[in-house]
């Protein structure tokens, strides 16, 4: 923590007294610790998977779905121990799986917390859910540790990534992590439904933006066939005022269709779906911190 460089932004900040690009300092911040229902349903199941949502984030998108803990503070501060019993707390309460959700900025207190709670017997399959914008060398890292990697792929054109996430360097950054995720879990695998290891890319659709999700969707199928899966995301909702270009609105139906029917021609085979109207506002959790007592 003393020079920052967990993420590609490398801001090199002393997390022990400042904040780093990320807006979190050197202590683990949750939001929430519990069953989740509304993952794939390989991942949810029947039982639910346990979600742990952090605090903070390297992102910083403009259209921020969950912006009450990336950049609002929601959420409290916990040690690597306190984290650990969480885990196992959910364990306890019969979820498929530990669904770490935006954790890449506390890297190095996840893996430390994963491994105070192996010691205690802990034996989820554990999934590390992020953004996609992370360091190569990170994720090599976390190889033993992690069984299900389900990050974004959030854009291929470096304009759309400087101007929604201020990241220019996205798709070569997101490349190359999820290269290096794909190595290590090798062909999916599943019990009674639920995957146990694997690598599901998620691509939420935005509007206006086809033809840059056309482009990822012919670039992860071209380089990764099926060694991964593929969810195509239509929850997209505007969740403030002034956003820029088409994000004041919400996805409309047809521009969803026509990728999905577009995916189908690429011949992608392993993918999720999203069927019905945008679930919009009702797909985002109550950050109000339930089970973490």
């Amino acid at each position: 923590m003393e020079i920052c460089n967990i993420c590609p932004r490398r801001c090199g900040v002393d997390r022990r007294y400042a904040h780093g690009y990320c807006g979190e300092g050197d202590r683990i911040r949750i939001a929430r610790a519990a069953a989740h229902y509304w993952e794939e349903p390989c991942i949810s199941g029947t039982r639910g998977s346990g979600a742990v949502f952090f605090g903070g984030c390297n992102m910083g998108c403009v259209f921020c779905q969950n912006g009450a803990i990336s950049r609002g503070g929601r959420g409290r501060l916990y040690s690597d121990e306190e984290t650990a019993a969480i885990f196992l707390r959910l364990e306890g309460e019969g979820v498929h799986n530990l669904n770490l959700v935006t954790p890449t900025h506390f890297t190095p207190h996840i893996k430390r917390a994963l491994g105070i709670a192996h010691g205690s017997g802990f034996g989820l399959p554990v999934v590390w859910n992020s953004g996609g914008y992370e360091c190569a060398e990170t994720v090599k890292g976390l190889s033993g540790l992690v069984d299900v990697y389900m990050p974004d792929f959030k854009y291929m054109s470096g304009e759309l990534g400087r101007r929604y996430s201020n990241a220019a360097d996205y798709a070569q950054v997101a490349k190359a992590a999820l290269d290096e995720m794909v190595m290590q879990r090798g062909e999916a695998r599943f019990e009674d439904g639920i995957m146990t290891r694997g690598v599901i890319v998620r691509h939420l659709v935005l509007p206006d933006c086809a033809e840059d999700s056309r482009a990822v969707l012919s670039f992860l199928h071209r380089r990764y066939g099926n060694a991964i899966y593929i969810s195509l995301m239509k929850q997209y909702t505007p969740m403030k005022a002034g956003l820029p270009d088409g994000l004041s609105r919400r996805l409309d139906d047809r521009e969803y269709d026509a990728l999905s029917a577009y995916a189908l021609r690429l011949g992608i085979e392993q993918g999720f779906f999203q069927e019905g109207d945008p679930v919009g506002e009702s797909f985002i959790p109550e950050f109000d911190l339930i089970g973490e007592e």
